[in-house]
């Protein structure tokens, strides 16, 4: 039956049927949109079933759904035009593949910001419809034809490729830098220059030139500077905007104080403190990719979500983003990325092998990417786990001098060192990476809360235990150990909380300490600290590191 007949015979349906509808269609895994379509489609569908048949104003959907302050104009920002565009392709597409099995079709019409529903008039019906138009249309019979045939053999492929996650992509930022005072111009340039060579350190975004052409399934960033003299500092003012929706990410003013320092080093300071920014692991860039991802979305969108969930500590969390990386990996298997991250997250979970399949998944990483500083700490992961810990040293200073605008990597060499009995060396090197990084930075703050504990400081190790705001094991540990050193009164409820939210607290906690490396004297200090608190295990000092 052909498009036209199908629209003109539209049957409507009842409010009932419209909302199971709306229902079935937000739950089916097969219809793939962002939240923000989600919300919209859901709010343009209450409202036809509310009896409201005209076009809500994009005015009213920039408010009501996407959080828009009231001096919201359509004209300047298409953030709507846009999220409604995408939405309306995504039903015409799911319902040119499931529109026959399922009876019922919602659509929102080009030129209007409505829903409508319809339901497949009766077989008989269209019968007569689909003889009509044959017969009106004799003359076009065998080119019809034809494209009905191609149509029937790419169904197949339609749904087949409607039904494939999308590969992410790294996203792709646009630099610009501009001065206030033409005198200022060339630093300003010079500060842009080393910016860029910063961001290829990280190698978690695509520089890209202003009007080149998208890439496949990568957002765009448009990253704006200007560049300040503000006498006993210089300053960038900077925003991030999504060029798509043309949504602001997040802005600021990055300073650096002149006094004693050569211009190289300001502007060294300046593009360091920016890379960050716009690349590092917890930018507003990363998250924002992160949270536009689709929920089964592969690719980079795996790796972004490995590398929070093991910032985070949580297991189930973890365990999810390894799926993630597993389906990637099953399609492309030289993703360098997903290699390195294939790694860290598989001696996470510490099963049989897991050191010797970390350390091919990371030695291929680096021989596909050996600019890589993922590849290098994910090598450097597999040789502390492995008790290789010179090695690890030596492969965590290489990571750090890929990059050494990432926190991640002055954290991870710094417990390296700390377990190898550097405390010095590693206490100052996790306070510069905490001091780097814009937020909590859980492996740093977790060797300094160590080094707090090993020397009998057990409120500053408790505090900055608290602090890290990660659930992993050894920092939820090392709380409570704290202050059942301190016979805090909150030791017994800080332990029954820890063993309700982590199955079989005692036994993950032996486990960890097994496997991190700490020496003895701190693991039997930890041991007597959890002991006070009430837990029920037998000795860990008997536990060799």
């Amino acid at each position: 039956m052909s498009a036209e007949v199908y629209d003109e015979m539209a049957y409507e349906v009842s409010a009932d049927q419209a909302k199971a509808e709306l229902q079935r269609l937000l739950s089916d895994p097969r219809f793939r949109v962002s939240d923000r379509q989600r919300d919209i489609l859901k709010y343009l569908a209450q409202r036809q079933m509310a009896g409201h048949r005209d076009s809500v104003k994009a005015y009213a959907i920039a408010l009501d759904v996407l959080g828009r302050a009231n001096t919201f104009d359509a004209s300047l920002d298409p953030i709507v035009r846009i999220e409604v565009s995408r939405l309306r392709t995504a039903l015409s597409s799911y319902y040119s593949v499931f529109g026959r099995e399922l009876g019922i079709s919602i659509v929102v019409p080009k030129g209007s910001y409505i829903a409508q529903f319809a339901a497949q008039p009766p077989a008989a019906q269209v019968e007569v419809a689909e003889a009509a138009a044959v017969k009106s249309q004799r003359r076009r019979f065998a080119p019809a034809a034809l494209l009905v045939l191609a149509l029937a053999g790419s169904t197949g492929a339609f749904w087949s490729a409607a039904n494939r996650p999308v590969m992410t992509e790294k996203p792709s930022v646009i630099i610009s830098m501009s001065s206030q005072d033409p005198k200022l111009a060339g630093e300003a340039s010079q500060t842009r220059d080393m910016l860029l060579t910063a961001l290829t350190g990280f190698q978690t975004v695509v520089v890209s030139r202003a009007g080149a052409a998208p890439r496949e399934n990568a957002r765009t960033y448009e990253i704006e500077l200007k560049y300040y003299d503000e006498g006993s500092e210089r300053g960038v003012w900077w925003q991030a905007v999504d060029a798509a929706s043309g949504e602001l990410l997040k802005s600021g003013m990055e300073r650096v104080e002149v006094e004693g320092l050569a211009p190289a080093a300001i502007r060294a300071r300046l593009a360091g403190q920016l890379a960050r920014e716009i690349a590092y692991r917890q930018s507003a860039i990363n998250l924002n990719e992160v949270q536009q991802a689709l929920p089964d979305a592969l690719g980079n969108a795996c790796v972004l979500r490995a590398e929070q969930a093991l910032a985070g500590g949580l297991a189930s969390e973890v365990a999810s983003a390894t799926r993630c990386i597993d389906r990637t990996l099953a399609e492309n298997a030289d993703d360098a990325d997903n290699l390195a991250l294939s790694a860290r997250t598989g001696l996470y979970s510490s099963s049989a092998g897991s050191n010797l399949a970390a350390m091919e998944a990371a030695r291929r990483a680096i021989m596909l990417a050996p600019l890589s500083d993922r590849a290098q700490a994910a090598m450097m992961a597999a040789q502390f786990a492995a008790g290789e810990t010179h090695a690890a040293v030596e492969t965590g200073t290489r990571a750090m001098a890929l990059n050494p605008e990432n926190p991640d990597n002055l954290a991870a060499l710094s417990f390296v060192l700390f377990s190898g009995g550097h405390w010095q060396a590693a206490s100052d090197l996790a306070r510069k990476a905490a001091s780097m990084a814009d937020g909590p930075a859980p492996e740093a703050i977790l060797v300094l809360a160590l080094e707090a504990y090993r020397t009998g400081r057990w409120s500053e190790a408790s505090l900055l235990a608290e602090r890290a705001g990660s659930g992993s094991v050894l920092l939820r540990a090392l709380r409570v150990a704290a202050l059942g050193q301190m016979e805090a009164d909150d030791a017994p409820s800080r332990l029954q909380a820890a063993q309700a939210d982590i199955p079989d607290f005692e036994s993950s906690v032996r486990n960890v300490l097994a496997t991190a490396g700490l020496p003895p004297a701190l693991v039997e200090g930890l041991e007597v600290g959890l002991t006070k608190a009430g837990a029920g295990f037998g000795r860990l000092a008997s536990i060799k590191p």
